[in-house]
């Protein structure tokens, strides 16, 4: 079962590859247990808690986000059969859509993320998705690859047309985080664009002076001014860009979307595409993951990327390091460095 002389944390999900320093900090500490990958289904995993298999573990950590999640939402269901001795979760992703972060608060859990670690990478694919939701590069592409020279005069001559440059223009950030600030200083600094930012709590001086940043209040006020919106907010449980907020858009305007599918009514939005109220879209999710709407995928001008926003190595590097360091700062240290939930525990304490 491990060392009594040290603490015991659950390893969910493939073997370290990038830090290997890091976790042999990490074992210089705590004893580490790894779930095999049959252990990892939700109805074994279910058994082994309920089994006390690993004793009382104080922690886990998740290295990666396409592995050791195989438990599936960690809901009311799930989180309840933690031992009491559990004090943190730090995983890998930058959103938590598939933890409830209120019911780890509830139970004194604190949940820490990698989004810090996905910023750069996630803010470079999104600025790629303005560029094109501007430029029509969709429409350029499509008729290059197309192998056909009736395409290809079409898109030269007349996609053009209808291209803007995107200095001057307004974007519109629905989350100023660390992603939505990072997109939002590389928006202003290498295009020009003009930010404007609506969030649950205003930015600080210091921060909208950077970037010439202006709040607006409302989501209303931020659609009706925006010539681009980007939502780069986590997904909090509802849709946030459905008819009726589509309909409080800037007419002409683009909508690009790096956060979750989740967040968008996507019957909606192809409706807004094909009336025009929208000229045009930049998805790197889908509220149907790995399925797109069929009609998405047939309008030129919608920019279409696989979830890749953040998929750079270097993400897969941080997401791994923050997964451990969060860990051990917090148990050796009672501070982590990426917490998404500690307002929730202090809120319910």
């Amino acid at each position: 079962m491990g060392s009594a002389e040290k603490p015991i944390l659950l390893h969910l999900g493939d073997s370290i590859k990038h830090n290997p320093k890091v976790y042999d900090r990490l074992c210089e500490n705590f004893t580490i247990i790894q779930p095999s990958l049959e252990e990892r289904q939700r109805p074994a995993f279910i058994q082994a808690l309920n089994e006390k298999r690993w004793g009382n573990f104080q922690g886990m950590f998740r290295p990666f986000w396409n592995t050791g999640g195989e438990m599936g939402r960690w809901d009311r269901e799930l989180v309840p059969l933690l031992p009491s001795s559990v004090k943190i979760f730090a995983s890998a992703g930058a959103g938590y859509d598939w933890a409830d972060v209120d019911v780890l608060a509830d139970h004194g859990i604190l949940y820490c993320n990698g989004a810090a670690a996905s910023a750069e990478a996630v803010a470079d694919m999104a600025i790629f998705h303005i560029l094109s939701v501007f430029r029509n590069m969709t429409w350029s592409h499509l008729a290059a690859r197309s192998g056909d020279p009736e395409q290809w005069l079409d898109a030269h001559k007349f996609a053009t047309m209808t291209a803007h440059n995107p200095a001057g223009h307004v974007l519109g950030v629905i989350g100023l985080g660390n992603i939505g600030f990072r997109i939002a200083q590389k928006a202003f600094l290498a295009f020009g664009m003009k930010v404007h930012y609506h969030d649950i709590v205003k930015k600080s001086e210091a921060q909208e002076t950077a970037i010439e940043a202006t709040y607006e209040p409302s989501l209303d006020g931020l659609l009706a001014i925006s010539d681009c919106v980007i939502l780069a907010t986590p997904f909090g449980g509802t849709k946030l860009i459905t008819k009726e907020t589509l309909s409080k858009f800037k007419p002409g305007s683009r909508f690009v979307n790096i956060a979750r599918g989740t967040l968008v009514d996507e019957e909606a939005l192809v409706q807004a595409l094909q009336s025009g109220h929208l000229f045009a879209a930049g998805l790197d999710v889908f509220e149907n993951e790995p399925n797109i709407h069929a009609e998405l995928i047939k309008l030129r001008q919608v920019t279409l990327t696989c979830h890749n926003a953040g998929g750079a190595i270097e993400t897969n590097w941080g997401f791994e390091r923050l997964s451990m360091e969060n860990v051990r700062r917090y148990l050796l240290e009672g501070k982590a460095l990426t917490p998404v939930n500690l307002h929730m525990m202090k809120a319910s304490s």
